[in-house]
């Protein structure tokens, strides 16, 4: 529980966190970056980090944040191309994952609870059996659904040469969409005295998808 609480107090405030990481660790704060946004999509054990609201962070102290007349500031070129690469080497694993030992990995349990819960993979599938191999691409605007999307692609043997083009242009699709959203809106002034009611925004608009489907399985029963 406790962790849970550290995640969403670290989700409405990453403007604040962001600011205290890149300050104290410099040029490490890319590889922190890195492998928050590798973590995420790589691993299908972590799929509550915060993707979406990270990279529009990210842009936003891409174009300099000031506070207490002190500048935080990233390499926009730095930040693209690696997130790039973290996100496509991310889903490349889950991938390999659910291609090797997807199966197994189902069945796996600590302390007598299923390390993958069920309800996700079955709502991936869902979600994949509908829109087919292009899941690779609208799964990275989707929370949870992003993690869980390669390593039931994985799991399904989808042949690996389609997996990684479509991959690919996810991966860089949704990098570049958010990260240049927050490096162009960021700082507009209604944007830096609201960073919470935006950051509930995106994560809202990333859901919709969801909930929308949601809603028309209820009313087609």
């Amino acid at each position: 529980m406790d962790y849970l609480k550290q995640l969403i107090d670290f989700i409405l405030h990453l403007d604040d966190y962001l600011f205290v990481l890149i300050q104290d660790y410099g040029i490490w704060i890319y590889a922190i970056l890195f492998l928050i946004i590798f973590v995420e999509t790589g691993l299908v054990v972590m799929p509550l980090l915060p993707g979406d609201s990270l990279l529009f962070a990210a842009g936003t102290f891409c174009a300099g944040v000031v506070k207490d007349n002190e500048m935080a500031q990233l390499n926009l070129w730095v930040v693209l191309a690696l997130l790039i690469v973290a996100a496509i080497l991310g889903d490349g694993l889950n991938y390999y994952f659910g291609k090797t030992i997807g199966l197994k990995a189902l069945t796996w349990k600590i302390k007598g609870r299923q390390i993958v819960q069920q309800k996700y993979i079955d709502k991936t599938h869902e979600f994949y059996e509908k829109h087919g191999p292009k899941t690779i691409i609208i799964a990275r605007f989707v929370p949870i659904v992003r993690t869980f999307a390669p390593f039931v692609a994985g799991i399904g043997q989808m042949e690996y040469s389609k997996f990684i083009r479509f991959n690919i242009i996810g991966g860089t699709v949704w990098v570049l969409g958010l990260t240049l959203l927050g490096y162009f809106f960021g700082n507009l002034e209604f944007v830096q005295k609201n960073f919470e009611l935006v950051i509930f925004g995106i994560i809202g608009l990333s859901l919709l998808p969801m909930i929308v489907e949601i809603i028309r399985q209820k009313l087609k029963k």
